[in-house]
């Protein structure tokens, strides 16, 4: 049996901060929207221009406090070709951004940015 990997769901406290981050520093873009105000809550599906995989923002209307994150999941990754320039970009957006970092016995290929609730997503040279 195969399976085919789709999305991974995300609570955001403020769509419209998470949507221009997710846009802005990683370059992704809406590619559906399901509102469902009756129930107070909207998603957001966000993708690159390859496709297949997306990431969803799930926005409940009454959240008064930032989610808790807890400690088993960790992070998101995607991979780029250019890192220091995309790490560069990150930092004048004004984001959280990591030093670069390498596995031990590796080169750095990769370091961290955090989203508006706290999400970190790792972004690696490929």
């Amino acid at each position: 049996m195969s399976v085919k990997m789709l999305h991974t769901c995300i609570r955001v406290k403020n769509l419209e901060a998470s949507l221009k981050f997710y846009k802005e520093a990683l370059g992704l873009v809406e590619t559906r929207r399901k509102e469902f105000p009756e129930f107070k809550f909207d998603l957001v599906y966000l993708s690159n221009e390859i496709g297949g995989y997306e990431i969803e923002l799930t926005h409940n209307y009454d959240v008064e406090k930032s989610y808790e994150l807890g400690n088993g999941f960790s992070h998101t990754a995607i991979g780029v070709e250019n890192l220091e320039k995309m790490r560069e970009n990150h930092i004048e957006l004004g984001y959280e951004v990591t030093e670069l970092k390498g596995l031990p016995g590796n080169k750095p290929n990769y370091y961290f940015v955090t989203d508006p609730d706290g999400y970190k997503v790792e972004i690696i040279r490929i």
